[in-house]
């Protein structure tokens, strides 16, 4: 994990687990044929949420909307940047629109506003409105126990997931804002409460459809079962 906050653009590339490695083979394989002459910008999204942005955000939602608290890495105290789909599209528009030679080159895309973990994940529990509280749990026997979770298919968080969750992550993203004028719209707790909207209006559209993607709500397995004790 890195050793400072924020992160930046020359900051070395660290990938955790299979994707975050394949993510750091797919720059690498971008910035040879950048190379090459091609114009090719690269963006770096913190975890984005949105309308139909599913996935492992489906179960936290899922939670918040029968009533039940619900359980974080650590203490929660670590900031966690995300990043609203609306502002990544628009990151994406600019440096689709701007000069190549403005554009050619690698940006991180974040939330400017973001607080902790715990608070910022509160902020959907409180708008739920069951009074229920996010409950910090002790990362290193959790890891332990999602990993050999994960082994033999018994829950859908990966180590990406669960690897992160209790660290710090964010990003600078100045140079985005300076080169290609990016200002996101919306905060953390914007982002949450918007997607957490989207989705209990859609509800029932998805509450038996289940699978690996992000575009649905991902099977809890075992997890499930956890919500007895929050």
């Amino acid at each position: 994990m890195p050793d400072h906050h924020p992160i930046y653009e020359t900051d070395k590339l660290d990938g955790v687990g299979p994707y975050g490695i394949s993510k750091v083979e797919a720059e690498n394989i971008c910035k040879e044929y950048r190379e090459k002459g091609m114009c090719i910008p690269i963006i770096r999204p913190k975890s984005f949420v949105g309308p139909e942005r599913l996935g492992v955000f489906a179960m936290f939602y899922e939670w918040a909307y029968e009533g039940h608290n619900f359980p974080i890495l650590g203490r929660g105290n670590n900031r966690y940047q995300l990043l609203d789909v609306e502002d990544l599209c628009e990151a994406i528009y600019l440096t689709l629109t701007l000069p190549e030679d403005t554009v050619n080159d690698t940006f991180n895309i974040g939330a400017t506003q973001f607080t902790t973990m715990r608070e910022d994940y509160q902020a959907v529990l409180d708008y739920a409105g069951h009074g229920k509280k996010i409950i910090p749990i002790p990362a290193a026997p959790a890891v332990a126990i999602l990993k050999i979770l994960e082994f033999f298919h018994l829950s859908p968080l990966y180590k990406w997931v669960y690897g992160t969750a209790s660290k710090e992550s964010f990003v600078a993203v100045d140079k985005a804002a300076k080169l290609l004028g990016f200002s996101p719209k919306y905060s953390n707790k914007d982002a949450l409460l918007r997607n957490y909207r989207w989705y209990i209006e859609h509800r029932e559209e998805y509450k038996d459809r289940t699978g690996v993607s992000h575009r649905v709500p991902w099977k809890e397995g075992v997890l499930k079962l956890a919500k007895i004790f929050f």
